[in-house]
């Protein structure tokens, strides 16, 4: 196990999940882009941590969030950037790139003991279900998304042209 490094390889966060769950660790997963970090993402980490011993945040690369519909100039932070800011929590205890649209891949390879997802995905949308022990869904705090940010910031810079 790498002792002391959170931004990890797939082959590093299995070691790491192995060593965890030998421990009798439950292990916590949830995931997202994180374009612009806000109190919504914090308060979604601080639930995820409290549903077991270690958090792993799967962010979406680059790539994986244009897959997503997000807009042509999204994302506007950087996946290392994303990736370092996400792991610099101290709620987080690893996070991983993705490059795929969906952490399918990654949630199979963990089978983490509590899947976090947003009260905005019906339980039955939520993709890697399957792998985990349980779901849970995080509430969506009521002006507070990377999008909603966005559009405030492009709407004043229009308003002050």
């Amino acid at each position: 196990m790498v002792q002391g490094k959170k931004i990890v390889n797939q082959q590093e966060l299995q070691s790491m999940v192995n060593y965890w769950r030998k421990n009798g660790e439950t292990i916590v997963f949830t995931n997202g882009v994180f374009d612009i970090l806000h109190r919504g993402h914090l308060i979604s980490f601080e639930l995820a941590a409290g549903f077991g011993d270690r958090l792993v945040v799967g962010v979406n690369s680059d790539e994986s969030a244009r897959s997503l519909s997000k807009g042509p100039d999204r994302p506007f932070v950087s996946q290392n950037d994303r990736v370092s800011l996400v792991a610099a929590f101290g709620l987080v205890d690893a996070a991983i790139l993705f490059s795929e649209e969906t952490p399918l891949d990654l949630i199979a390879l963990i089978k983490p003991d509590v899947l976090l997802k947003g009260e905005d995905y019906a339980i039955d949308q939520i993709v890697g279900r399957e792998f985990a022990a349980r779901v849970e869904r995080a509430p969506i705090l009521p002006g507070y998304s990377s999008s909603i940010i966005i559009d405030r910031i492009q709407n004043s810079r229009e308003e002050a042209s």
